[in-house]
């Protein structure tokens, strides 16, 4: 019998040590299996994926991708968290929006799991008015209500300061933020406001009211303009720096100034890319704080919302996933509140249900996964750390060519901002329009059949500013015109897939073209022959040998029997009778617009 050494747990003692370089041999390997003849650092490199602002995440990572220490929680710089037991007391603070004065849906949301309110008021949203009306039956000392009052924050302020006397709230127990943000509400409508009514509000509270902040940075307007992760970032700093020096100049010390702030960001399903974005926003704003002269000022405090751009109209079951994983993000990050947009965001007013899910999503994840017990539990991985580092240094870029422009006021009124969350939106958009950025339900895996989600019209957001995008734009826009030819017709526009050869030749292209119509709303048909099919166009599905033999002849033989327009799902040749060849990384929202037009669905 072996009797093994008793050495504890040094299971790999006996094997020798591998090489990064000898990792990399065996990648050129692989690569060169499928026809890349590269080797070294370049075989590494074919593997890496390209991200916005110029990064790339590489396929892997070792103790010599360095960052700098990233320190402890509760101590600068801050990228490990705000405070120095984090989120392990009790979970983040679950805060839930509301857009109408509902003060059911309220109640219900404070007594199944949400511990703050996020309340737009004014304008299309609750009337200042009506207010109290919302809140009540809320115990305003338990429940921290945020405000988001555009223009009309001064007088929802005071609605809410008044509310506080009249229920007997003490001042130093009062806990919330008045919302004041004159550069967001610019940002999304294009107009000013006067910022002093905002510097008085944040001299009252640092003055009575210790637990109320007077003003948010909120980053979501770049985030739903398009922006990329070190743009929203960059325009952050820029607006916190803004309101800074205001409300110095108003009196208020550095301390007491950032002490009046909250950042709002955007989580989103790139789990990782989100961890990164956050950690890096806490360093960038401590950097801030240290310049400033006061370095233990600088823990910033975190609104993180779930992307409102990531979510889709079509298929929106499919949002609660992308909400979870976002949340998931959100919370490893460290974020100090979290609100999850209910699935049916896109679609109107969420119902109960929705509700329900969306606060769900973070009490499964605080009390089933215990996700907050432990502080950053990204922090050492050489993945995140890089990626943070890497992701801080190139906010901060923009953030110093904001300041060059004269600040965000001064970059918002020249378009500078805005033409460059643009080109960002441009570049993504061709990704998305080539499906190499997958929608699941929308432009991969459409479900044409699905029965719409139908719900109350919500208020319409504030607008006139920078837009507000969304990546199911494109498909939606197709997906429209398809269900106004099926009301008007009773039929949806449709396409025959015509596959050559057994099964093994033809399944994975006729699956690729059957997606790739349905992205568009034009339905594939597998089943019967052409003629039966009731359509005018048809798409070849078979693999490159069949091609060789059969296209031509099949294309012919089609065209005979009335087809109109012959696609062919592969690489581009030169058969004849071909029109239009489909594959992987074309632009498939021009080619699903111009099958479109020819069908005359308009």
């Amino acid at each position: 019998m072996t009797v093994l050494p008793d050495d504890g747990l040094s299971l790999a003692a006996e094997f020798p040590d591998a090489t990064h370089e000898q990792w990399q041999h065996l990648v050129a390997g692989v690569l060169r299996k499928s026809g890349k003849e590269v080797s070294g650092a370049e075989a590494e490199y074919a593997l890496s994926t390209a991200l916005e602002d110029g990064l790339r995440t590489r396929p892997l990572y070792t103790a010599r991708d360095h960052a700098p220490d990233s320190g402890l929680p509760g101590f600068a710089p801050f990228v490990r968290g705000g405070r120095a037991e984090g989120n392990t007391a009790g979970g983040w603070d679950v805060r839930q929006c509301h857009t109408v004065a509902d003060g059911d849906a309220v109640l219900a949301d404070l007594e199944n799991g949400v511990t703050s309110l996020w309340l737009a008021v004014g304008g299309s949203g609750i009337p200042v008015a009506s207010l109290g009306r919302a809140l009540d039956g809320v115990y305003l000392d338990l429940a921290p209500v945020v405000l988001d009052a555009g223009d009309e924050v001064a007088p929802a302020a005071r609605e809410l300061l008044r509310l506080y006397e009249e229920r007997g709230v003490a001042s130093d127990a009062a806990r919330g933020n008045l919302g004041g943000d004159p550069l967001g509400h610019e940002a999304r409508t294009g107009r000013s406001y006067d910022i002093a009514p905002v510097t008085e509000l944040a001299r009252s509270c640092a003055a009575r009211y210790p637990g109320i902040r007077a003003l948010t940075v909120d980053a979501l307007p770049y985030h739903e303009a398009g922006g990329s992760a070190a743009q929203e970032l960059g325009c952050s700093l820029a607006t916190g720096v803004a309101y800074l020096r205001e409300l110095t100049d108003a009196g208020l010390s550095t301390e007491e100034a950032c002490a009046q702030l909250e950042f709002r960001y955007a989580a989103t399903a790139d789990q990782f890319l989100t961890v990164a974005k956050l950690r890096a926003a806490r360093r960038l704003w401590a950097r801030v704080a240290e310049a400033c002269g006061a370095p233990q000022a600088g823990a910033q405090l975190q609104h993180v919302v779930t992307s409102p751009v990531m979510m889709t109209r079509r298929d929106p079951w499919v949002n609660m996933l992308r909400a979870t994983v976002a949340t998931l993000a959100a919370g490893v990050a460290g974020a100090d509140a979290v609100t999850v947009l209910p699935f049916d965001h896109t679609l109107g007013l969420p119902d109960a249900f929705a509700r329900r899910i969306a606060r769900n999503t973070s009490t499964i994840l605080i009390e089933e996964s215990h996700l907050a017990r432990v502080i950053d539990p990204a922090g050492g991985s050489w993945y995140v750390e890089r990626l943070t580092d890497e992701l801080a240094h190139a906010a901060w870029d923009f953030f110093q060519e904001i300041e060059r422009s004269g600040g965000q006021a001064a970059a918002l009124r020249s378009g500078m901002v805005g033409e460059r969350l643009a080109e960002t939106w441009s570049q993504r958009s061709a990704k998305l329009a080539a499906r190499r950025e997958p929608l699941t339900g929308v432009s991969e895996f459409p479900h044409l059949a699905e029965k719409p989600v139908v719900r109350e019209p919500a208020p319409e957001p504030p607008a006139g500013g920078l837009p507000r995008v969304r990546r199911d734009e494109a498909y939606e826009a197709l997906r429209a015109r398809s269900d106004a030819h099926l009301a008007a017709t009773g039929t949806r526009p449709r396409v025959f897939l015509a596959a050559l050869g057994p099964a093994a030749a033809h399944t994975a292209r006729l699956t690729f073209a059957a997606n790739l119509f349905q992205a568009g709303g034009i339905e594939p048909v597998t089943e019967g022959t052409f003629e039966e099919s009731g359509a005018r166009e048809v798409c070849l599905c078979s693999s490159d040998t069949l091609y060789e033999e059969q296209a031509e002849a099949a294309a012919q033989s089609l065209r005979e029997a009335g087809a109109q327009h012959v696609f062919l799902a592969g690489r581009p040749g030169t058969y004849a009778g071909i029109d239009t060849y489909v594959s992987a990384g074309g632009d498939a929202v021009a080619v699903l617009s111009a099958t479109l037009d020819r069908m005359g669905v308009s």
